[in-house]
């Protein structure tokens, strides 16, 4: 069972998550390429368009996992 000293570690672990993520969503329509790079899919066929930006999801995971990699060690 958890102590309120681990209650006390766990909410402040997401309370900071969610700062990060907050100043990410704030950042990301600044940077104009991201999510519009060769590769990144869209159809458009009259009022329908379906975009999938695998090559912006491919480098965003790759980022990512080499930044964890090094918070790891």
């Amino acid at each position: 069972m958890l102590g309120l000293n681990g209650l006390g570690k766990i909410l402040i672990f997401f309370g900071l998550v969610l700062a990060v993520l907050g100043v990410l969503l704030l950042l990301l329509p600044k940077i104009p390429w991201l999510g519009r790079l060769p590769g990144d899919v869209i159809f458009r066929k009259g009022n329908l368009t379906i975009y999938f930006p695998w090559v912006t999801c491919l480098l965003v995971s790759i980022f990512l996992t080499l930044l964890l990699a090094l918070f790891r060690k």
